[in-house]
Order: structure tokens, then C-alpha cells, then sequence
């Protein structure tokens, strides 16, 4: 297939500010990634994502500026690398982009990066001390595109975002961010703090990587470490999750719309993962059907009902099919407070 020319040109503009600031001709470059410079005087179109990696492993190793002008002061060939490194040996995720955080100050002051935890969700801040003005989206766009792609890898698991606030207007290329970035995108029209937002959960993933992977993934990390993950190592917790917050969003299109994929995506992700949606669904109604029975004296009918059975007896089958027990035996040994009674810990699905 012909590979799309969706990267904007705006980004091959503000890419190219970098020679401006220090004086030096782009030209082979430019020849290099194979962009005719008479492509960029055009007002639209654009060019492929390999010709803009192309393009911005061969600026940086010219100028000597990771950064690519962005900041007071050139990051040098390697400082990425050597973040990655620092933060290699982290025991978790959490860890390792607190690292990476704070490690980040110290290569400049001209942007500052946080990470906190509130209510179930991790946030990532980017602030703005210093960008410079004619590459700042450029600069925001490749610093949390970075940082999200090397938290990926980390771990080797797709990490879905939750939403992504970036402070400018949306530009006339804001299209493009729906490839960019694997969850909604708001444009905040203004302020200096870009704010990404994913599952705090994966916080707690360990890492998979070690030094022969990272030494392996270097050479080619422009491209590597934004690649689209399609495994998702924390899928079965997030639609058991949603199974039990959202109980109307049970059929596998409604499950996938919520978490931003295909039906048939959703179906092989969980195969991968050795579960399937239907025995995710029949656990979460098995626990909330062990927890009404427990918690209340509602009769059989109407629990079965309640956790989306059409009648008591399919209910009472599939119960005795979870738990070895039929509903009234498990309500009564419950209500008894007998040890036998089987609970949610206990339960095993078949």
C-alpha cells in the first residue's frame, strides 16, 4: 500500500525553524526525506510520518539538538536515550515517568513536567516556562507523543488515553490529532499546560523491558516508540470495569465504542488475552447476583431480572452452573454465615 501523506506541512515548517535559529541549510535534509522544497510553499497537503521521522533524526544529529530548537539551549545527541535509561530500571510505570519527569528538568527549564493521580486517573502535565513561539505545537505534539509512546513500550501494552487538553487553538490541521493520539483531543484555546489523562492502573504495571531491548530500540526510536500498540494488557480489567459501572453496555458494540475500538478488535484483544466477553459478562453478573442475594431480601425473580436474566429459572441454572449452589441454598448458608458459602474470592467461573 502507499503510504498516506497525512503528516501537515505545518509540522515540517515549524521542524524546519530549528535550521533558521542556528543558521544552517536544511537542503540535504530535505533531499534525505525525499520533500521537494517546493512541496512546503504550498499551503496544503502534506507528507508521510516515515519522511517527517526521516527528517527529524537527520536534523538532530546535524544540530546536535534533540530538541530541535525548542528550548534555550540544545539537548544533545543521546539525552532521550540517556532518559530512558535512568528510568529503565524502575520497578513500575509510575515510577519510571516519575522519573523521567523529574530527570527532564534537569536537561532545561523551558518546560515542565508532572505526573499526578486522582480519582482512578494518572495526568500528565506539560508546562509551558520558555518554548520557543514558532515551533511551540511541534514541540508539544512530539514532547507528549514521546513520553506516551516510551510508556508503551515500557510496558508493551496499547495505554488508550482518557483525553488530551492542549493549550492553543485548534489549528487548521486538528484532523490529524484523531491519528496522533488514541483518545479525545481538546483544544483549550489558550494558557501554557497541556494535560494528558489515562487509567491510573497502568501506573502500576511492571516494566518489560531491559537493557537489550532499550539497546536494540534506540537505533530506530523515532519510529518505535510511537508505533500504535494493539495489545492491551489491562483490557479484561477495563471492561469488567465498565461491565459493572455502565450495565447497559453490554453488547460488544457498546463496549467497544466506550473504549474508542471495533467490536472485532475488542473480540481479539480479549483473546489474546486468554478471556472472552461473554465469560467477563457472566463473572460480573455472577458477582452482582451473589451480592443481591447477600445484601437483600429481594425475591429470586427479581434479582435474576436485575442482573439481565428474562427468567428465574435461566438464572438459577447459570448460578448453580457458577457456584455449585442454587440461589436460595446461597442466600440461605449466607444469611447463616456458614463457612461453605461460597463468595466472590472464592467463586471460579467454568
Amino acid at each position: 500500500m502507499k503510504p498516506v501523506s497525512a503528516t501537515p506541512l505545518a509540522f515540517v515548517r515549524m521542524l524546519l525553524t530549528a535550521y533558521e535559529k542556528y543558521g544552517a541549510d536544511p537542503g540535504p535534509a530535505l533531499a534525505r526525506a525525499q520533500i521537494a522544497p517546493a512541496l512546503l510553499r504550498q499551503a496544503e497537503g502534506g507528507v508521510t510520518s516515515r519522511q517527517l521521522e526521516q527528517l527529524a533524526a537527520q536534523a538532530m544529529r546535524e544540530l546536535d539538538d534533540e530538541a530541535l530548537g525548542w528550548f534555550s539551549r540544545k539537548l544533545p545527541w543521546g539525552s532521550y536515550g540517556m532518559l530512558l535509561r535512568a528510568s529503565l530500571s524502575a520497578p513500575t510505570l509510575g515510577v519510571a515517568l516519575r522519573r523521567w519527569c523529574r530527570h527532564h528538568g534537569l536537561l532545561t527549564p523551558d518546560v515542565e513536567l508532572g505526573l499526578s493521580v486522582q480519582g482512578g486517573l494518572a495526568t500528565v502535565t506539560l508546562s509551558d516556562m520558555g518554548v520557543n513561539p514558532a515551533a511551540r505545537e511541534f514541540c508539544f505534539v512530539t514532547l507528549l507523543r514521546n513520553l506516551h509512546g516510551i510508556a508503551c513500550w515500557l510496558i508493551d501494552s496499547r495505554m488508550p488515553l482518557q483525553d488530551l487538553s492542549l493549550p492553543y487553538a485548534a489549528p487548521p490541521h486538528a484532523a490529524v490529532y484523531a491519528l496522533l493520539f488514541p483518545g479525545p483531543v481538546q483544544f483549550a484555546g489558550g494558557g501554557s499546560e497541556a494535560r494528558l489523562r489515562f487509567d491510573a492502573r497502568y501506573l502500576a504495571m511492571p516494566l518489560r523491558r531491559d537493557e537489550a531491548a532499550l539497546n536494540a530500540m534506540l537505533p530506530q526510536a523515532l519510529s518505535l516508540i510511537v508505533r500504535p500498540y494493539r495489545r492491551d494488557r489491562l483490557l479484561v480489567q477495563r471492561v469488567r470495569a465498565l461491565l459493572h459501572s455502565q450495565p447497559g453496555a453490554a453488547s460488544a458494540e457498546a463496549l467497544a465504542t466506550a473504549l474508542a475500538m471495533s467490536a472485532r478488535t475488542l473480540h481479539r484483544q480479549l483473546q489474546e488475552e486468554g478471556a472472552s466477553l461473554q465469560a467477563l459478562k457472566d463473572e460480573v453478573r455472577r458477582d452482582q447476583a451473589m451480592q443481591a442475594l447477600r445484601r437483600s431480601s429481594r425475591p429470586i425473580k427479581q434479582v435474576a431480572l436485575a442482573v439481565g436474566f428474562r427468567s428465574e429459572k435461566s438464572f438459577s441454572r447459570a448460578f448453580k452452573e457458577w457456584t455449585g449452589e442454587a440461589p436460595v441454598e446461597y442466600r440461605r448458608r449466607a444469611a447463616a454465615g456458614i463457612d461453605g458459602a461460597m463468595d466472590e474470592s472464592d467463586a471460579v467461573h467454568r
